[in-house]
């Protein structure tokens, strides 16, 4: 039965999914009064978004690591809408932890 089951039907997958949309607009909404912040807000902020993004590469992870033909999709959806952009999701990545270092970086002075 597990093995005609497709990826998005999993209900950890759509539950780990809708997490990850709703925490995703929460931080981005909050994010929008960074500026207004004191240095342990935007500490509290850079954590956040760092666990965010951990969970987004695990979860981007578990669909490339996915038999599932729709899950392989989504993946190369992924990858040709960043693609139009030159960036790979890896560089997607990259680019945001440098992103959320500089933002540390900045904090600290």
């Amino acid at each position: 039965m597990l093995d005609s089951m497709g990826f998005f039907d999993s209900e950890i997958v759509q539950e780990e999914s809708r997490r990850l949309f709703s925490d995703y607009q929460s931080l981005m909404q909050l994010g929008s009064e960074y500026g207004k912040f004191d240095r342990e807000g935007k500490k509290l902020f850079i954590n956040r978004m760092e666990e965010l993004m951990d969970r987004y590469r695990v979860f981007m992870k578990r669909f490339e690591l996915s038999e599932d033909f729709q899950a392989r999709m989504t993946v190369e959806q992924l990858r040709t809408q960043l693609g139009q952009f030159g960036i790979t999701p890896d560089q997607m990545f990259d680019q945001m932890n440098r992103t959320l270092e500089r933002m540390k970086s900045e904090i600290r002075e």
